[in-house]
C-alpha cells in the first residue's frame, strides 16, 4: 500500500446500545436511547472546500452514486442495530450485570476510530482506488463474520452456563470495529464521490442511511423476532417462535453485504465524473503530521480543561441511560415494545435540533447546556421511580395502555434534556473549533464527548450487581451472595429475593454526582466560553 500525502479523518456517528436504555432511540443511539446521541461530524471544513458556483447542476445526473451511498451507509447501520439488540437478548437470558458491562465495550469502536482514521485515510492501493481499497477488504469481512455468526450465534446464546458473552463480544466488537472503518472510508469517499454541486447530499444520506440501517438491524429485528409480536400482529395461527430467528437475520444480511461488495468492486469505479460535474480534490495531510496536530491540540490548556469536562459531565446520567431500560425488561417489559417506542421518538428528534440551535447560535451556546443538566437528573430520578412502578402495574395481559403513554412521555422529556445538551456543546465545538485545522479540531473535541459517555455507562452496569444486597428465603442457613451461593440457595428449597436493587442505589448516588459537578465543574465550563479566540487557536509550525 502506498502512503498519500494528505489526509482526511472523520469521528462519525456512534449508536449506542439500546439494551441499556428506555426505549432505543443510536439512537445513536441511533438508535433511539437514553445515551448521548453520537455526536455527529462536522463537515464544516468539507463543506467550505467543496462549497462549487451559485449555479446548480441538480441531483438528478448523480441519483446513482447518492443511491449507492445512501445504500452504503444502511449497510453500516446493520451491524450497529444488531450490536443494539443484544443487550435485550441477554437481558431475557437473566444474564448478570457485569456481562452486560462487558459486552457494553461492543460500543466504544465509534468513539475511539480517530485513532485509526489517519491510516484509513492515507494508505491505498492506487489502482483499486483510495476509498475501495478499504470498503471492499472491509467490507467482505463484515459479510463473513455475519455468515459465522448465523452458524454459530444460537450456541453462543444457548450454552450449558447461560450465553457466551464473552466470546459474543469479541465477535460483536470486530463487527462494530469493521462498521466504524466503513463509515470512514464511505464519509471520504462521498466527498469526491459527489460534485460540488451536490456534495451536500452526503450528510443527508450518511443520517438516513445509518438511521434506516439502524432501524432495520434493531426495531424491525426485535419485533419480527418476538413470537409474541408475531403471533398478535402479523399470524393467523400462533407458533412458538417469531418470523425470523437472529441466524437468519445475520444470514440474509450476511449474503447481502457480500453479493453488494462484490458489484461494488467491480462496476464501481472511484473519480468518475459525469462531463457537467465538478471534480472535487481531497483535502488531507499526512498520517505522522495528523497524530502530532491532535497531539498539539489536546496539550493547549483551554483545549485540555474542556477535554476532561467533557469526560466526566455524563457521570450523573450513566444509571438512567445505560440500566434503565434492562430493569424495564427484568420487570417483564417485552423487549420488542421498548423497541418499538423509539418509532413515534423520530419526528421529535427531527424537530428538537432545529428549535433547540436557535438558542444556542449566539456567543454563549454552554449556557443552554447548563441550563438543561439539573432537569435531564431529575429525569434520570423519574425514571428510577417509572422501573419501581412498572412491577405493580402489569396485568395478565401485559401493560395497560396508559403505562406505555407514561413511558413515551418520559422519553420525550428526556429527549428534550438531551437534545438542549447535544445542540449546544455541538455548537460550542464549532465555535471555538480553529477553522484551519477544523476538520481535526471537531473530530478531536466529538470522539471526546462520545468517550465521555461511554465509559460511565459500562462502570453503571458494572457496579449493579456488587451493589445490590439479596438474601435467602425459604431455606435456614443460606445465602445469595454469588451465583454459587444463589444456585444453593434454589436447591436447598429457597428463594433469592433482593432487598436493595442496586439501580437505585446507583440513581441516588448518580444524581448526587452530577449536582456535585454542576455547581463546581459546571460554571467553570460556563466560564470558558469567555476565553478569547486565541486561546483556543493551535500553535504548530
Amino acid at each position: 500500500m502506498e502512503s498519500s500525502n494528505l489526509i482526511r479523518h472523520k469521528n462519525g456517528r456512534q449508536r449506542k446500545q439500546v439494551g441499556g436504555t428506555l426505549p432505543p432511540e443510536n439512537l445513536n443511539d441511533m438508535e433511539s436511547d437514553f445515551s448521548e446521541p453520537g455526536i455527529e461530524d462536522e463537515r464544516e471544513q468539507g463543506s467550505l472546500l467543496l462549497r462549487g458556483s451559485p449555479r446548480r447542476s441538480g441531483i438528478r445526473g448523480e441519483l446513482g452514486n447518492v443511491l449507492l451511498l445512501l445504500f452504503l451507509y444502511v449497510l453500516q447501520g446493520i451491524p450497529l442495530g444488531l450490536g443494539g439488540s443484544i443487550p435485550l437478548i441477554l437481558q431475557s437470558k437473566n444474564v448478570s450485570y457485569r456481562d452486560q458491562a462487558f459486552f457494553s465495550f461492543v460500543f466504544w469502536p465509534f468513539s475511539l476510530k480517530l485513532l485509526w482514521a489517519p491510516l484509513v485515510d492515507a494508505l491505498y492501493f492506487s489502482r483499486f482506488g483510495r476509498r475501495k481499497s478499504w470498503l471492499v477488504p472491509t467490507q467482505y469481512l463484515l459479510g463473513l463474520f455475519m455468515l459465522y455468526l448465523s452458524a454459530k450465534v444460537d450456541s453462543l446464546l444457548q450454552s450449558k452456563g447461560g450465553p457466551d458473552v464473552v466470546t459474543l463480544t469479541a465477535v460483536f466488537f470486530v463487527l462494530a470495529f469493521l462498521a466504524a472503518t466503513q463509515d470512514i472510508a464511505v464519509d471520504g469517499w462521498a466527498l469526491t464521490m459527489l460534485s460540488r454541486e451536490n456534495v451536500g447530499y452526503a450528510s443527508t444520506c450518511n443520517s438516513v442511511g445509518q438511521t434506516a440501517g439502524y432501524f432495520l438491524g434493531n426495531v424491525l429485528f426485535l419485533a419480527l423476532e418476538s413470537p409474541d409480536f408475531c403471533n398478535k400482529y402479523l399470524r393467523i395461527v400462533p407458533k412458538d417462535t417469531g418470523i425470523v430467528t437472529l441466524s437468519d437475520f445475520l444470514f440474509f444480511w450476511g449474503v447481502v453485504f457480500l453479493i453488494s461488495t462484490t458489484l461494488v468492486a467491480i462496476f464501481k469505479r472511484e473519480n468518475v465524473r459525469g462531463r457537467r460535474t465538478t471534480t472535487t480534490p481531497e483535502e488531507t495531510q499526512g498520517v505522522m503530521e495528523t497524530y502530532k496536530l491532535l497531539l498539539s491540540i489536546i496539550k493547549m490548556p483551554t483545549v485540555f480543561t474542556f477535554c476532561l469536562l467533557l469526560l466526566t459531565a455524563k457521570m450523573g446520567f450513566s444509571a438512567a441511560d445505560a440500566v434503565t431500560g434492562l430493569k424495564l425488561m427484568e420487570a417483564g417489559v417485552p423487549k420488542e415494545q421498548l423497541a418499538l417506542l423509539a418509532v413515534p421518538m423520530v419526528p421529535l428528534q427531527i424537530f428538537l435540533p432545529v428549535v433547540i440551535s436557535r438558542y444556542t447560535a449566539g456567543p454563549r451556546p454552554l449556557d443552554i447546556f447548563y441550563k438543561a443538566f439539573p432537569f435531564r437528573l431529575l429525569i434520570g430520578l423519574e425514571f428510577a421511580l417509572l422501573v419501581w412502578w412498572t412491577p405493580s402495574v402489569k396485568q395478565e395481559g401485559g401493560f395497560p395502555v396508559y403505562y406505555y403513554a407514561v413511558v413515551l412521555l418520559s422519553y420525550a422529556l428526556h429527549q428534550v434534556a438531551l437534545y438542549s445538551m447535544y445542540v449546544a456543546c455541538m455548537a460550542f465545538h464549532a465555535k471555538v473549533s480553529d477553522p484551519l485545522i477544523g476538520g481535526t479540531y471537531m473530530t478531536l473535541l466529538n470522539t471526546v464527548t462520545n468517550l465521555g459517555g461511554n465509559w460511565p455507562s459500562t462502570v453503571a452496569l458494572w457496579l449493579v450487581d456488587p451493589l445490590t444486597s439479596k438474601e435467602c428465603q425459604g431455606a435456614a442457613g443460606q445465602s445469595c451472595g454469588s451465583s454459587e451461593e444463589a444456585l444453593l440457595c434454589v436447591k436447598e428449597g429457597g428463594v433469592c429475593v433482593t432487598t436493595l436493587d442496586g439501580y437505585y442505589v446507583e440513581s441516588v448516588v448518580c444524581v448526587v454526582i452530577g449536582l456535585a459537578w454542576w455547581v463546581w465543574l459546571g460554571k467553570k465550563m460556563r466560564r470558558l466560553q469567555e476565553q478569547s479566540p486565541a486561546a483556543w487557536k493551535c500553535r504548530v509550525n
